[in-house]
């Protein structure tokens, strides 16, 4: 097991934490991104974005950035909207959830945007 990597994570370096599958890979570029959102849209899941500040993304409360953005279809509009919520809180992490109503559950959740550690 020795080729495994460890990751430098700690509770008291804000920096190093991870979130979700997502973040142990390389950071995701807008077309990735993208797909990611396409993939969410196309298995009928309600798009919502959340926000928090680093030293609180464990918390199980994050913000929500408006409502979750049922029956929303248009890929373009949830970039927007999620880019819109880190232009006014560019501090915070922000993350990508699909909504799946079927299963009453998440079908996906990632951080798109990390903020600043304060």
């Amino acid at each position: 097991m020795s080729e495994m990597q460890d990751y430098k994570s700690s509770l008291g370096d804000v920096s190093s934490r991870k979130f979700e599958t997502f973040s142990y890979l390389p950071a995701m570029d807008s077309d990735q991104i993208r797909q990611q959102v396409e993939y969410i849209v196309s298995n009928g899941w309600n798009p919502a974005i959340e926000h928090t500040e680093p030293a609180h993304a464990f918390d199980y409360y994050w913000y929500m950035w408006k409502l979750p953005m049922f029956g929303e279809t248009s890929v373009d509009r949830i970039l927007a909207e999620a880019a819109a919520c880190h232009k006014a809180h560019p501090e915070n992490h922000v993350r990508l959830v699909g909504y799946d109503n079927f299963k009453q559950s998440k079908g996906a959740e990632m951080v798109i945007y990390r903020g600043t550690p304060q």
